[in-house]
């Protein structure tokens, strides 16, 4: 399947850019956008930190360390990356969730966390 067709970010807007370098995206469009073939539901942008990085290896996930044979170089702290929304609300939840770009965070994320929550952790608004 492709990208959904003018899928929006949380404010209804349309979604933007996450990161183009790291190249991010189940699509690896650069942006958050996803379909039902994204069982991860890759909706939230965030500005990985050390904190949230060493949650998610803790967690089985290892996006610290470079897989070059999937074209991926790891990430490092300041890099954008489109995050599971269970993942960053799992980090939430423990205290380690990263700061998110809320006009680059797909609006499906919202049928599993709310405005008000990504809202104190925004980068781009205030």
């Amino acid at each position: 399947m492709q990208p959904l067709e003018h899928q929006t970010n949380v404010f209804g807007d349309p979604l933007q850019s996450c990161s183009m370098d790291p190249l991010t995206g189940f699509f690896r469009t650069g942006c958050c956008d996803a379909d039902s073939d994204d069982i991860g539901k890759h909706f939230v942008c965030a500005r990985v930190d050390d904190d949230f990085l060493q949650y998610s290896l803790s967690q089985g996930n290892d996006l610290i360390t470079a897989r070059p044979e999937f074209g991926f170089a790891g990430l490092k702290s300041g890099d954008q990356w489109c995050v599971c929304a269970n993942r960053w609300l799992e980090a939430f939840n423990a205290g380690c969730a990263p700061p998110v770009v809320l006009t680059s965070t797909n609006a499906k994320v919202l049928e599993l966390i709310d405005l008000a929550t990504l809202k104190v952790h925004a980068v781009d608004i205030n």
